[in-house]
Order: structure tokens, then C-alpha cells, then sequence
């Protein structure tokens, strides 16, 4: 049961190479209720685009401008820029963003888009293929070995972890977490899992409703490369 509840590891989708000229996003709705959403326009102040909000895996590539942007999530597509609701979900994105991804999460208030948007960078040069980018969501701290690398994490905190293994192969995981206010270890996860040095990893610790142990989501993110120019 331990094993069950540790890791939902999934298909990485293959994903386009990013467009000349722009950015891309990939974007994933974490913790979804039954009646969400499952596709939204995307509004980058120009131009909308349906973008699927898939809970269980990263979406396809979805290419946006370069520069300055206010994003916003609608239900359809303004006809004109001017008429995009301004109390629609939304996030800005610096000039010095590249390629991010889009994690959205459950907001019934809002009543444009029942959804809350936030950024995370993506860029390679900062993420690279083999690593692995943790968010741990709880008020736990969470830490053991993984693969080559040691893990060690704060509640509701982020890190880069370094490939956990030379090549593509398995790998041994043995991840525990202490509750607050409790100094004792408890275990999260004894298995292995399998590296593709090929794919960076987004991982998640996020609580487990009815259960004091955690859960690990990790999803991997595999981009085609682009083809060499001759």
C-alpha cells in the first residue's frame, strides 16, 4: 500500500520543439474536482487559444509571445482583445520568461473561470533534461535518498534535484517525512523508479485526503528535439 501511495508516475505526452520566436507553456490542473473545467481559452492579450487543463499528465506544448504578457484563462474567446474580462484568472509573465508551466488549481469564486493560475519556470537552461524539479505542498518535511542524490525538504518549499542516475535505468528511492510538532521519521517510500535522462520531472508531495501520508505525483516532461538546420 505504501508504494501505491508514493509515487503516480506518468506516460510523458511527446511534445512539439518550441517555435521560433516565442515561448511555450505546458500546463496541468493539480487537484481538480469532478466539475472542472476541462478545456479553457488561453488569452495572451492578442490572441485566445483552447488549452486542455489535463490532471493527470502535462498537456501538449502550447506556443505564446515572447515579451511582457498578462495571461488569462476565459470560457470562449473574446471577439475583440478590448472585451476580455478583466476579473478573469490571470498571471503575468515577465519579458525575461521563457517557457514555463501553467499549474492551475480549483478557485468557484472567481466567475469568469472557476480557476487560480500560477507560473512556474521552465526554462532549460535552469531545469535541465535528468533533473528533477520538487514542490513539496504540505506542512510536512520530507527528505531521504534518491537515486545518487540526497533529498531534503522543508514544508512548502521547492528544489532542483541533480539526475538521480547516469543513464537511463532504474533507480533506488527511500523517501520519509516528519510531522510537525513530531520528531519521529515515518516512512513515505521504499521502491525504485526509472530514469530517462531524455525528460525533466515535476514532482509534487501533496496531502492524501483521509490519510496522515503523504502522496508523490511526478510527471515527466519529454520535449522532441528540435531538428539541425543544414
Amino acid at each position: 500500500m505504501r508504494h501505491l501511495l508514493c509515487l503516480l508516475f506518468l506516460i510523458p505526452n511527446l511534445a512539439l520543439a518550441q517555435s521560433n520566436g516565442s515561448r511555450t507553456c505546458r500546463i496541468l490542473f493539480l487537484g481538480a474536482p469532478d466539475d472542472a473545467p476541462e478545456k479553457l481559452q488561453l488569452f495572451d492579450g492578442t490572441a485566445s487559444q483552447e488549452v486542455e487543463l489535463p490532471r493527470m499528465n502535462l498537456s501538449k506544448v502550447y506556443p505564446l509571445p515572447a515579451g511582457a504578457l498578462v495571461i488569462r484563462m476565459l470560457t470562449t474567446a473574446p471577439a475583440k482583445p478590448e472585451e476580455a474580462s478583466p476579473d478573469a484568472p490571470k498571471a503575468a509573465i515577465a519579458e525575461s520568461l521563457g517557457d514555463f508551466y501553467l499549474l492551475v488549481s480549483s478557485d468557484p469564486s472567481n466567475k469568469i473561470a472557476p480557476v487560480k493560475l500560477q507560473v512556474i519556470d521552465a526554462d532549460p537552461a535552469k531545469f535541465k533534461n535528468g533533473q528533477m524539479l520538487w514542490f513539496n505542498l504540505t506542512a510536512n518535511s520530507v527528505g531521504g535518498q534518491v537515486g545518487t542524490q540526497k533529498l531534503a525538504m522543508t514544508a512548502n518549499s521547492r528544489t532542483i534535484l541533480d539526475a538521480p542516475a547516469s543513464k537511463s535505468e532504474d533507480f533506488n528511492v527511500n523517501l520519509s517525512f516528519r510531522i510537525p510538532g513530531d520528531e519521529r521519521l515515518h516512512p513515505l517510500c521504499e521502491t525504485k523508479w526509472q530514469h530517462d535522462s531524455r525528460s525533466r520531472t515535476v514532482l509534487f508531495v501533496i496531502n492524501q485526503g483521509g490519510s496522515r501520508v503523504p502522496r508523490i505525483l511526478g510527471f515527466p516532461d519529454y520535449r522532441e528535439p528540435a531538428e539541425k538546420k543544414p
